[in-house]
């Protein structure tokens, strides 16, 4: 194909030649059979990568699609009950019933969320399974798309190797001469059409690798939560056991449980907090910075504290990478090196000091940034309104002010602002973690961000108290 090219740019220019010599005829007949086959094998790509799906798949998709979404509504509405009680029982959390209460709250909790995991997991083996067969039948296309420019590219070249004189004595009269010519000029054409159709498809299979990709991200951290909630209801009732064991029944010795177990206020402030992408703040310091944000914002402290928090990423892999073997080659390294410019930032990168997440091995492109996590064209969105509310300009992803704003306005744009119930900073809180794919982690990434998020909401009450 390369050296078929390297012909086709080495054409010779048309010349008179007087010397004579046996004239060569122009293959009228494969000219036609070239501009047929070519038009045939355009049509065909052409309806094979845009021609829509039937109205029936489609319809069948889309019913399929809908009964999943009405499972899991149904199950979230379940767990937002559950999540209710929980709450509730926490704040009366001084009685030993109340703690068993909540404890049996949060068993019934994890059983939903499994049950929601599984519903996930096996629609995503379904989009899987589709994208698979995707992805050949695109492959395919290109390798159909090369072999039939690579036959026109030669006849081309075969035809070119005549010379004006000899193509004007094959054809005496103007009109077939013309003729030809319009011929030829139709099969380059489709050469380019051709051309322009393989880098189509190429552009296609990066997508949909992409895609498979994040699906089976997607899949592999699914089955480790649901692995981890059934670890998790395990040591509930354990804890819940062991409870009952230790105080028979007796409110006094849970009480004395209770205050021997309460986080003091120095305690709290002292703890290390540790950041997505690296480093590591007191949780005095990270408080500071998030309450910063929540002023700003109006989503809560707690909350953003929860989505950085390195433990709610469900193991994701961050800042351990180069940008050009992790990022998007043309939507984020672009945006990435001017961004790195602007900050001065540039010795830092040649030595390799600057890391990003890094790219899965299925082709799901990496290159999330600092303590936020955000790729380069979603800190591109959001940079000026940064800016606003931090006062840096440029704002830095590597800077834990800029981060924590950031994280803060997104998680507002998501629908987590001032007054927002649990149900929408889960949701909120899923959005940030998987994009348009949120709703395979309302479940798993949401609920545990809300957990954890309960959880520094006490820590902040023991603070401000």
């Amino acid at each position: 194909m390369k050296q078929l090219l390297i012909d086709i740019k080495r054409r010779r220019p048309l010349s008179v030649d007087l010397r004579g010599g046996r004239a060569i005829i122009i293959p009228i007949k494969k000219v036609f059979q070239a501009v047929f086959i070519i038009s045939i094998t355009a049509f065909f790509a052409f309806g094979t990568v845009t021609a829509p799906p039937r109205a029936a798949q489609e319809q069948t998709a889309t019913q399929q699609r809908a009964a999943l979404e009405s499972q899991l509504a149904d199950l979230e509405n379940q767990i937002t009950q559950y999540e209710g009680q929980i709450g509730q029982y926490q704040k009366q959390g001084t009685s030993l019933q109340s703690e068993i209460n909540k404890l049996n709250a949060q068993i019934s909790k994890l059983n939903l969320q499994i049950k929601a995991v599984n519903l996930t997991l096996g629609n995503l083996n379904s989009q899987i399974s589709d994208t698979k067969t995707q992805i050949v039948k695109t492959q395919n296309d290109i390798d159909t798309n090369k072999q039939n420019l690579s036959q026109t590219l030669q006849m081309l070249y075969e035809n070119d190797q005549q010379n004006l004189i000899e193509v004007l004595i094959a054809n005496p009269k103007l009109s077939d001469f013309v003729g030809d010519m319009n011929n030829l000029m139709s099969v380059q054409d489709n050469v380019r059409m051709t051309i322009q159709q393989i880098a189509q498809d190429k552009s296609n299979l990066l997508d949909q690798k992409e895609a498979l990709g994040l699906q089976r991200e997607d899949a592999v951290a699914l089955k480790a939560y649901q692995d981890s909630q059934k670890n998790s209801i395990l040591k509930t009732q354990s804890k819940k056991s062991t409870l009952l064991k230790v105080t028979k029944g007796k409110e006094a010795e849970y009480q004395k449980i209770l205050t021997e177990t309460k986080k003091t206020a120095a305690q709290i402030r002292q703890q290390i907090y540790q950041l997505l992408g690296g480093g590591e703040l007191t949780f005095g310091q990270a408080y500071k910075l998030a309450k910063q944000a929540q002023d700003e914002t109006g989503v809560r402290a707690a909350l953003v504290l929860a989505v950085l928090d390195r433990e709610s990423a469900l193991g994701k892999n961050v800042g351990k990478c180069n940008y050009q073997t992790a990022m998007h080659p043309t939507r984020d390294i672009p945006i990435f090196l001017a961004l790195v410019s602007s900050l001065g930032l540039n010795n830092s990168l040649q030595s390799g000091n600057l890391k990003v997440s890094c790219a899965n091995s299925d082709g799901a492109y990496g290159g999330a940034m600092g303590p936020a996590q955000f790729i380069p064209s979603t800190w591109n969105l959001y940079k000026d309104r940064i800016a606003q509310a931090t006062g840096d300009n440029p704002p830095s992803p590597w800077n834990n002010l800029d981060a924590f704003t950031a994280t803060a306005l997104y998680l507002k744009d998501a629908g987590a602002g001032a007054g927002a119930t649990l149900a929408q900073e889960k949701m909120a809180a899923a959005k940030y973690y998987a994009g348009a794919r949120w709703r395979n982690y309302l479940a798993t990434y949401g609920a545990r961000v809300i957990s954890a998020a309960q959880n520094f909401q006490d820590d902040i009450d023991i603070l401000n108290g």
